[in-house]
């Protein structure tokens, strides 16, 4: 009887340790919120809308036909090389956009190809923060992102950071200027200026100036 007692009050106390190990993982798990990020990133999927870009990943099934079938990365020159077809730009298209022209270019070698497309690796959308935040640099994004979002994932600001003027520079459309876009911080989290807190496109680059950079007056 005393050895039952004994063991049972080891493995009581093994329960006790995995349990208590968890609740603190958890809690750690919990107060980072840049873990979360990723993790939520991480579960998100690639809408029908998405435009492909340069270096994502394709898996293009063409139906029966296990020689046209291929998974292919964009080159940086916006293009896919596929058997047969040979060239086909992928970049500024959706998949539906690109699984008819890749349809279409088909019909010349057989009736009626039936081609899926899923984009398997998302690596093209990124944005660029530079200035005065802890981590500079491009980001990786897989998924969409606001300003707030953008400088937590660049570990926020430096001590020295003029914070209320932040600029975006955004590439136009169709051979439009670049954009400058103004926000302040300040306005989007303790002032009604939660309009400010845009979501960023891929190419957008945020600029954090100091304090201390001397601005110019536009004239």
């Amino acid at each position: 009887m005393n050895m039952m007692i004994h063991v049972f009050a080891i493995t009581g106390l093994i329960v006790g340790v995995t349990v208590t190990g968890v609740s603190a993982q958890s809690k750690v798990a919990a107060s980072n919120p840049l873990q979360e990020a990723a993790q939520e990133k991480s579960s998100l999927t690639v809408t029908t809308d998405y435009i492909i870009g340069p270096e994502d990943v394709l898996d293009i099934t063409v139906w029966k036909n296990a020689d046209l079938s291929k998974t292919v990365q964009v080159r940086p020159d916006g293009r896919i090389s596929l058997p047969l077809i040979g060239d086909v730009v992928a970049v500024s298209r959706t998949s539906a956009q690109l699984t008819e022209e890749i349809s279409t270019r088909l019909k010349a070698y057989m009736e009626n190809p039936t081609v899926s497309i899923v984009v398997k690796e998302v690596n093209s959308y990124a944005i660029f923060v530079l200035g005065e935040v802890v981590k500079p640099g491009r980001l990786p994004l897989k998924s969409k992102t606001t300003l707030l979002q953008a400088i937590t994932l660049a570990s926020g600001f430096t001590p020295v950071a003029s914070r209320n003027k932040i600029v975006i520079f955004r590439f136009g459309k169709d051979g439009e200027p670049l954009t400058k876009i103004k926000a302040s911080y300040d306005d989007i989290v303790l002032r009604d200026g939660i309009n400010q807190n845009i979501e960023l496109k891929p190419g957008d680059t945020i600029v954090v100036p100091s304090e201390s950079m001397v601005v110019i007056p536009s004239r």
